[in-house]
This record gives structure tokens, C-alpha cells and sequence, in this order.
């Protein structure tokens, strides 16, 4: 790695010790502007139940502060801001489910509100701007969405971060990882954030000093510990498609005999990934149904939620064939871009075999089959994108994986249910629903999504605890992001790949 781009991603990824003298708007948009009023009333609009895919038209939504508090044919109150919105659709706010921002606090937050993004949970904290963009916006200072923020990494020894990048905390015993939870819990996360190569004895200590502690834990399923381990013992959520696979393979105990046997020299990414791909390869094509059902079958009773995370692994899978989107890449700054470019040909992309890429191009279409296989067996699906890889765009991209869930066989109704009912009964949020006594986060669209899932991109109103963003704020919301990111780097801003774009993901 060159030296100006190793200083990039050190200063941005590892985040400011100190984030400023001050703070400053992330948008001309201001919170004030968008207080809610008295009452608001959004009339002649068609309101989707995402839980059973039933459409009411001709409805009213009524809105006081931030809540709803009334849908159905009912008139509108004397006094109330009356929005006529007939032929619009109206579902809940949207949920990303595994982000790593991106920039300062002028670009992820506004870009999520701007695709209908109301909750994003962040699934790494390694900087202490998250916890403030967190808290800013829960106070109602900092217009953005809901954000529910991880711990700092906890990895084992050795962990596969380089330090000079981004520092993890790694623990080699029960002792160090109880004090690990404990550490940042003190720190403020919301939840405990597991990783890949963990022993069973400190992933256990982690699971039950979290529970002493009031924390939930979620993650990667770590490399010693079994998918069933995982979801008995109580870890909410497994992300990606890695560990599962494995799981499920008719040599489970080879494949991960395999990985604990890969040797990598510190930050050597191109290395690891290059010996991982053939362990991932020789899981896919011993797929087990009788053992899917039985794995599957715990987590689903276990309520173990998985996060596939096929935007990452369409562009990591399929590096030759993918690239950004050329009408997204204004809202990213060319730091952001040239780092999404390095990582991708230095990292994943080098000195691969003809054989290799066309492994990789195989093993997306497995992961499309592995996703309807466990949509097939009623297996909780979270929608999250790993937004902070390569030629992620925050906000836009949790749409690219909606559609990628369609594609590998949800239904548009099953691929909203990942992105609003189901996050809000995993973080037990009074979301997800367009109904009375809820939060009145709403997406208002042009055309149904539940005809075609990509209606979702078709956005007219976006409504936040309440704060109504029309047609034009929400214009001016892009325009804002698309002006901050030609400008020079505050010293407070996260990296261009996030957490995950350097090495394998997180």
C-alpha cells in the first residue's frame, strides 16, 4: 500500500481523537426547519402492510409530534397541514441493517434520510463520532436517521486488521474479553460487535459478560464456534454468508479445520482472500439440505436474524463485472472513490487465476440460492448492505439489496418485511408499521412496491420521528451531500471503505 493512501485510510478509518472545536449543520436543511407541527395530515394516499401485503386506499395518515396517530377514511382536524397526496403509496420508514458510514456528518446521514432510511444500524464504533452522531440525533440537533451504534470490534489474537488502520480490540482469554464488553459498555455501544477468528472460550465469556451487562451481542459467527453454537448460546444476529455456508456442508469439520489453518501476514488482504476462496468453494458444492434444515431450522426457532449483505458480496464476488454507479459517484468525495478503487485492485482483485474469477462469478449465484433457501425455511432475514465496501453509496445502496433479495427469490413483500417489520422487532423499536401509536417514520412513493421492489427508489416524502422532508428539502438534502463532498476532509470524517473495505468484511 502506498504511504499517502495508507495515511488516508489510518486517519480516516481509525477517526479524529478530537472532533473539532465545534460542530457545524450536516445540511442548509435544518433541524428547526423540519420541526413537527401541531397535527399533519397525508390524505388520499394508498397505506401498505408490510406484514400481511394488505393495500388500503384512499386512506388518511394523521401525524402530531412524532407519532401517527390515526389512519383510515377519518377526517382531517381543524387547524391541521393537510398534504394531498392521491396515487402515492405510503410504507414505513426503511431500515439498513449493516452500514459503515461514510464521510463527515454532511454525507451518510443526509443520503440515508434521502432514500427513506429512518434506522441504520452502524456495525462498527471504533469512532467515537458515531456515538455523537447517535446521540446528536436522538436530541433532535442533527437531522438523520435512528442509528443504532456497534462496540469497537472484538477479535481474537491474532486479529485480521492491520492496526495501522483500524485498531479492534483483541482478547486471547475469558478474562480480556469479559473486560473487553465491560470496556465498551463504559464507552457507550449499543450491542457488542463479534468477529471472525474469536476462540469458543472468549466468544462464550463475551456472550455471558454481555448478559451480565444488559448488552446484546451480534456479528460474525466466529470461525471456531458452529452456526447451531452460535444461534443456541444466544448471539442475535449472524452477518454475511460466510460462516453458514460452511455450517451446512457435508464437510463442515474439514472446511473449518481449513480456515483456522490460514496464515496471513499483517495486512496482507490480497493473501487471505485468495485462501479463503477455495474453503468457500469446497462449502458450496457440498451443500447438505438435510443439515440446512437443521441449522436453519434452529435459527429460525432461536430468532437468530441473518444479514446476507448480497450488495457486498455481489461486488466482491463478482469484482470484474461490477463497478460504481456512474450517476451515484457525485455524492462521494474522489478520496472516497480512488480508496474504492485501490481496494478493489489491490486487495481482492490481484494476481488471481482465470479459474479463480470464474469460481468467484459462481459463487454469487450460490449465494443468491443460499439466501431462497433460507428464506425458504422462514429463517429472519435482516436487509443490510455492508455499505462502506466498494461502490457502496450510503442510502442508495439499501436498495440495490432489496432488489438483490427479489432476485434471489423473496418476494417484494418479504424483501420490505427485511427492511422495516422485521429490524423493528429485533431492536424492539415502535417502527416498522404504518399504524396508530407508532413512529411516524414513513416513506411516501410514486408507485407500489409491491409490484416492483424498485418502486422503492421512487421517493416523493420521506417522514422522520415526525419531520416532514418533501419533494424539494429532499432535493436539497442530495445537493447539499453533492457540494460537502467536493470539498477538503474535516478533520472528523470516517473512511472511504468503512470498516469492511480493507480486507475480507466485516
Amino acid at each position: 500500500m502506498n504511504s499517502s493512501r495508507r495515511q488516508f485510510l489510518a486517519r480516516t478509518a481509525a477517526g479524529a481523537a478530537v472532533l473539532g472545536g465545534g460542530t457545524f449543520a450536516s445540511t442548509s436543511l435544518s433541524v428547526a426547519a423540519l420541526k413537527p407541527t401541531r397535527i399533519t395530515a397525508l390524505t388520499d394516499v394508498t397505506v401498505i402492510d408490510v406484514a400481511t401485503g394488505h393495500r388500503d386506499r384512499h386512506q388518511t395518515v394523521l401525524i402530531s409530534g412524532d407519532r401517527i396517530i390515526g389512519v383510515g377514511r377519518i377526517p382531517v382536524p381543524r387547524g391541521a397541514v393537510e398534504l394531498n397526496l392521491p396515487g402515492k403509496y405510503v410504507i414505513p420508514g426503511l431500515a439498513d441493517m449493516h452500514v459503515h458510514s461514510l464521510g463527515d456528518e454532511r454525507v451518510s446521514p443526509p443520503l440515508y434520510l434521502a432514500n427513506g432510511l429512518t434506522t441504520v444500524r452502524e456495525m462498527s464504533g471504533q469512532n467515537p463520532m458515531l456515538y455523537d452522531w447517535r446521540d446528536r440525533i436522538a436530541a433532535g440537533t442533527l437531522l438523520g436517521p435512528r442509528m443504532v451504534v456497534a462496540s469497537n470490534i472484538i477479535d481474537g489474537d491474532p486479529t485480521l486488521w492491520d492496526p495501522n488502520l483500524i485498531q479492534v480490540i483483541v482478547v486471547d482469554d475469558a478474562d480480556s474479553a469479559r473486560a473487553a464488553v465491560r470496556r465498551v459498555k463504559s464507552e457507550g455501544a449499543d450491542f457488542v460487535k463479534v468477529y471472525s477468528r474469536l476462540s469458543r472460550e472468549s466468544w462464550r465469556a463475551i456472550i455471558d459478560e454481555a448478559r451480565k451487562v444488559g448488552l446484546t451481542v451480534h456479528g460474525h459467527g466466529p470461525d471456531q464456534v458452529s452456526s447451531k453454537e452460535v444461534s443456541n448460546a444466544g448471539q442475535r444476529s449472524i452477518e454475511h454468508i460466510h460462516s453458514l455456508g460452511l455450517a451446512v456442508s457435508t464437510r463442515e469439520a474439514e472446511v473449518r479445520r481449513m480456515l483456522l489453518e490460514i496464515t496471513v501476514p499483517t495486512g496482507d488482504y490480497n493473501s487471505w482472500f485468495r485462501q479463503l476462496h477455495p474453503i468457500e468453494w469446497i462449502a458450496a458444492n457440498t451443500y447438505s439440505p438435510s443439515r440446512a434444515a437443521d441449522v436453519f431450522g434452529t435459527l429460525r426457532r432461536n430468532l437468530t436474524r441473518v444479514t446476507p449483505t448480497l450488495t457486498m458480496h455481489n461486488v466482491l464476488d463478482q469484482i470484474d463485472y461490477t463497478q460504481l454507479d456512474p450517476s451515484l459517484a457525485k455524492y462521494l468525495s474522489e478520496e472516497s472513490i480512488g480508496t474504492y478503487d485501490y481496494v478493489i485492485q489491490n486487495l481482492y482483485a490481484a494476481n488471481r487465476t482465470a479459474e479463480e474469477i470464474s469460481h468467484q462469478r459462481q459463487m454469487w449465484a450460490w449465494r443468491q440460492r443460499f439466501v431462497r433457501e433460507l428464506l425458504a425455511h422462514d429463517v429472519p432475514i435482516l436487509a443490510g448492505t455492508d455499505t462502506g465496501t466498494p461502490y457502496s453509496v450510503p442510502g442508495f445502496a439499501l436498495h440495490e439489496e432489496l432488489a438483490h433479495l427479489v432476485d434471489a427469490g423473496a418476494t417484494p413483500r418479504q424483501a420490505l418485511y427485511a427492511a422495516t417489520v422485521e429490524p423493528a422487532k429485533f431492536l424492539g423499536s415502535e417502527t416498522g408499521a404504518v399504524q396508530p401509536r407508532k413512529i411516524a417514520d414513513l416513506v411516501v412513493l410514486d408507485a407500489d412496491p409491491l409490484t416492483d421492489i424498485r418502486n422503492t427508489r421512487r421517493i416523493h416524502t420521506v417522514v422522520t420521528r415526525g419531520r416532514v422532508i418533501g419533494p424539494a428539502q429532499r432535493e436539497q438534502l442530495l445537493s447539499d451531500v453533492e457540494a460537502a463532498v467536493k470539498e477538503p476532509p474535516t478533520t472528523a470524517t470516517l473512511a472511504a471503505g468503512g470498516c469492511c473495505g480493507t480486507h475480507r468484511t466485516t
